[in-house]
């Protein structure tokens, strides 16, 4: 047999569109929990703490509202687990996370005989896949247009679309669900904890799920949050759902809500991880410590940074998130952005590509909301930039972060 050495794992400055740089405060909870048995008492008070803080996180009332243990997939997949076969569905993509999303609509929403006719790409007639290109926002126009034409059951979006960098329509989306009588589903995967709103503004939305790793800053593999309403609970009840691992009923039962209220104790058994807990506790707490209000402008403001910055070099932003830019590289650099990007990735500056077509970089700033982190990542990708051969300004870069920060502190 062999034995491996131990494995090291180098520092690494997480800029893509995450997981982000986990907050050290919450990797010392989680190192630093004890060897406790998974069901003691401080372990179920961190949960029950845990539901609670999730709620005022996600600006709702909604009893069910946890965590699901996994990354955003997981969340992803208990939300998406209302689909039945044969149910009709419009869902929207303009880019690679919300095209993943529409495939899992698609397995869900296939009947039998359409799974087994392409297993891994179904193509049920229930579900209408409404495209918009690569660069572009989901519309309340468009979404209205659709729903108005097809009048599905469910209704389904990413908030923000991190394949392009494109943030879409919540509040068309939510108004035109209420208008046609459709349910909606909202990815909130990447905008939960960066931009500041209320899941209960948006009654149209009866399902959210989220991630753990970016907008939260805890690590993956901990708790996906998701909220439904009460109508996606009664709807679940009449017809069931095809999963058990993932059924949105029975995971809330391991948090303690039973028939539409908070119990004393949960009444569904999974084996759950301490460590994982004490984590996820520590993330919701700072972001409620921090409030999500001031948490976006932080984005907001540190986003306009690197905006600045990068555009000095020449480069093309196509994005309008505030966590994640999208751009183009210069002419001269075209066609060079997978090269790019391995060069940064080789220096553990974790930049990424775009992962569908037109091939673009992604640089992200989960977590890394302060001057050094921003100034950080502009010097690593104007040198990346260098070392193949680009040439621009470097002081009027320079000049664009001091103006940006300069005027802050004058403000001050």
């Amino acid at each position: 047999m062999t034995i491996f050495p131990q494995l090291e794992i180098p520092e690494t400055i997480a800029a893509g569109p995450g997981p982000g740089n986990t907050d050290a405060r919450v990797l010392a909870r989680f190192a630093g929990a004890g060897l406790a048995d998974h069901m003691h008492p401080d372990v179920l008070r961190g949960m029950v703490e845990c539901k609670k803080m999730l709620r005022d996180v996600m600006g709702t009332k909604n009893v069910h509202t946890f965590g699901v243990a996994g990354t955003g997939w997981s969340g992803l997949d208990v939300m998406f687990s209302g689909v039945m076969p044969g149910d009709t569905v419009v869902m929207f993509v303009n880019g690679t996370f919300s095209g993943i999303d529409g495939l899992t609509v698609r397995m869900k929403a296939a009947t039998a005989e359409e799974l087994a006719a392409n297993p891994s790409d179904p193509k049920p007639a229930s579900v209408t896949i409404i495209e918009v290109p690569h660069g572009q926002s989901v519309t309340g126009e468009i979404v209205d247009k659709a729903l108005s034409e097809h009048k599905p059951q469910w209704a389904a979006m990413a908030h923000w679309e991190t394949g392009s960098g494109r943030v879409n329509d919540i509040q068309g989306f939510s108004d035109a669900c209420e208008a046609h009588g459709a349910m909606g589903l909202v990815d909130a995967v990447s905008s939960l904890g960066v931009e500041d709103f209320r899941i209960d503004d948006y009654p149209g939305v009866h399902g959210w799920a989220s991630c753990p790793q970016k907008g939260i800053c805890c690590l993956p593999l901990t708790y996906a949050p998701v909220s439904f309403s009460d109508q996606f609970i009664e709807q679940l009840k009449k017809t069931g759902t095809r999963t058990f691992v993932h059924h949105p009923i029975m995971e809330a039962r391991h948090w303690g809500i039973v028939d539409g209220k908070d119990v004393e104790k949960g009444t569904y058994h999974r084996t759950h991880s301490a460590y994982a807990v004490a984590a996820f506790h520590e993330a919701l707490r700072i972001t409620l410590q921090q409030t999500v209000a001031q948490r976006a402008k932080d984005y907001i403001y540190h986003e306009a940074a690197l905006r600045a910055a990068l555009t000095e070099m020449g480069c093309e932003i196509t994005s309008n998130m505030t966590s994640l830019i999208v751009l183009n590289l210069p002419a001269e650099m075209a066609g060079r952005e997978m090269e790019l990007v391995q060069h940064c990735r080789a220096q553990n500056f974790g930049i990424w590509p775009t992962l569908s077509e037109p091939v673009q970089v992604r640089i992200g700033i989960l977590n890394l909301l302060n001057q050094q982190a921003i100034s950080g990542i502009v010097d690593k990708f104007g040198q990346a930039m260098r070392d193949l051969g680009a040439s621009f300004d470097q002081n009027a870069v320079s000049a664009a972060l001091s103006h940006h920060y300069g005027q802050a502190i004058a403000a001050e």
